[in-house]
């Protein structure tokens, strides 16, 4: 879509004359637009400043917060110098995590900052840099908690401080008006696809639509029916945004002029393949150049670390839930018949079967009535799911509410059988009615929680699900499982879809 098959084009085909004084976006600005473009420098000067405050804010609180809890513990009269110790110990890691989060694309504007995986991973280098240099210097320690404290609270204070700053910035921005309304251009599932996915956008409002095939939208977009249309509208909106990665390149380069010439933004959504090139691996040798995409699956360095990850956040949360999961088992004995653990036989990686472990929710014998609930099913694609289920027992509902009937499939993930995060198993009946595009993600051990539980849950339709699943599989990291993890929780506790 560049301006050399654009000359082409035009070329081609003589342009249609102009109905309104047509003036490109690329030309010289009016003095007006001047204005705006130095308030626009200030606005993303002030939101550089307020993330980088808010970033040594974070740093310095955990290190004063770990020096703290240290000489509570060990000299509670040491307690008022803690403060003057953390600030001499901050400028170093304070540089290091602004100069890192500044070069991971951290400060950049709402819409192309990277998500809470990049800090994580941001204050894991922190961290060993630091130790590192006080190695390198010849500094000893008595323990290392200085470092594992500070990184555990920076987790906490610097993860918190952004998430505060992205709520009240998009609070200020939707109060001050400041959302810009676009229009999506594609085919209807697309379109209906990346109208959901930015629900929750301060910046951009899902407007209206173009759909190439006749469409109803389900996010109750307006419908200017045609390109055609769109342009006689252009002064209505203002972004229009691709959301078909199969969107014929002649039309794309026509609408990307027009736009243009209106001074309308053209943004493209990214496309499976877009995602997919994160996994590309050059083959040389090759008269034509190639990209070999491969295989989302765990393996090497990769399953080990994985795997040690799982392991070790299995053990702890066991440790730590033990209590709740004793009370679990007990109310559960009390509110009904039949044993405290349901074992739900499920494919697992590769399709092979295990017995997936859950806190009982049903009535003894729940899996011979499925049959004759079939016609109730409110769920979309392979999956069964009844609101108002009858089989579900008092306590039953207020466990799967809560998501409290997942926590003894930590022990699948001692056995090896499932990880703390992946895709969601299915039960035989949901697999069964899979297509074959949907099994690519058997190709990893099925997870407790996934991209699934912190994207919507049970709002989002099967093949939206489905999509989730392969996104994890190309991104993941052990960052990406921690992120998952933290954002599983209040996910939980908002309890939204989860019937």
């Amino acid at each position: 879509m560049g301006d050399g098959l654009a000359r082409e084009l035009r070329e081609v085909e003589p342009a249609a004359p102009a109905q309104l004084p047509a003036r490109d976006v690329r030309a010289g600005s009016l003095p007006l637009l001047k204005g705006l473009l130095r308030f626009e420098a200030l606005r993303r000067g002030g939101r550089v400043l307020a993330l980088a405050t808010l970033d040594v804010a974070g740093m310095v609180l955990a290190i004063w917060t770990a020096l703290a809890i240290k000489a509570a513990i060990r000299a509670p009269g040491a307690l008022g110098g803690t403060f003057d110790a953390a600030v001499d110990y901050a400028p170093l890691a304070c540089l290091v995590m602004l100069l890192l989060f500044a070069r991971s694309g951290l400060y950049r504007d709402r819409g192309q900052r990277p998500g809470f995986a990049i800090v994580i991973s941001g204050l894991f280098q922190v961290t060993l840099i630091v130790l590192a240099f006080a190695v390198i210097e010849g500094h000893e320690f008595t323990s290392y908690y200085i470092f594992y404290g500070t990184l555990f609270f920076a987790l906490v204070y610097v993860s918190a401080f952004r998430w505060g700053f992205e709520r009240v910035s998009g609070a200020l921005l939707r109060a001050a008006g400041y959302r810009r309304r676009a229009v999506l251009v594609g085919s209807g599932g697309h379109i209906d696809a990346v109208a959901h996915a930015l629900r929750d956008s301060a910046e951009v409002e899902p407007f209206g639509f173009v759909s190439l095939a006749p469409h109803h939208s389900a996010a109750r977009l307006r419908d200017f029916g045609s390109l055609e249309g769109l342009e006689r509208n252009l002064d209505s909106v203002d972004e229009v945004l691709i959301a078909d990665p199969a969107f014929p390149q002649d039309q794309a380069v026509e609408l990307v002029d027009r736009c243009h010439e209106r001074g309308k933004r053209v943004r493209v959504a990214p496309s499976t393949m877009e995602i997919l090139m994160d996994r590309v691996e050059f083959v040389p040798g090759q008269s034509l150049p190639l990209f070999e995409l491969k295989p989302p699956v765990f393996d090497g360095i990769d399953f080990a670390l994985k795997r040690t990850f799982d392991l070790v956040g299995a053990v702890l949360l066991l440790t730590l839930l033990s209590p709740l999961l004793a009370l679990v088992a007990v109310a559960i004995k009390l509110d009904s018949r039949g044993p405290v653990l349901y074992r739900s036989r499920r494919p697992g990686i590769g399709g092979r079967p295990f017995h997936c472990l859950k806190f009982r929710t049903m009535e003894e014998g729940a899996d011979r009535r499925q049959d004759a609930l079939e016609e109730r099913n409110e769920a979309g694609g392979a999956i069964f799911k009844i609101r108002d289920d009858p089989r579900v027992t008092r306590v039953g509902g207020f466990l799967r509410r809560w998501s409290l009937d997942e926590l003894p499939q930590l022990l699948n993930v001692l056995r090896g059988e499932m990880s703390l995060v992946g895709p969601r198993p299915l039960p035989q009946r949901d697999y069964d009615l899979l297509a074959d595009w949907h099994r690519k993600r058997y190709l990893v051990l099925p997870g407790m929680t996934g991209l699934w539980q912190v994207s919507g849950r049970s709002e989002l339709d099967f093949d939206e699900l489905v999509r989730l699943d392969f996104i994890y599989l190309e991104r993941w990291s052990v960052f990406l499982d921690l992120t998952i993890l933290l954002k599983t929780i209040p996910a939980v506790l908002r309890s939204r879809g989860a019937w």
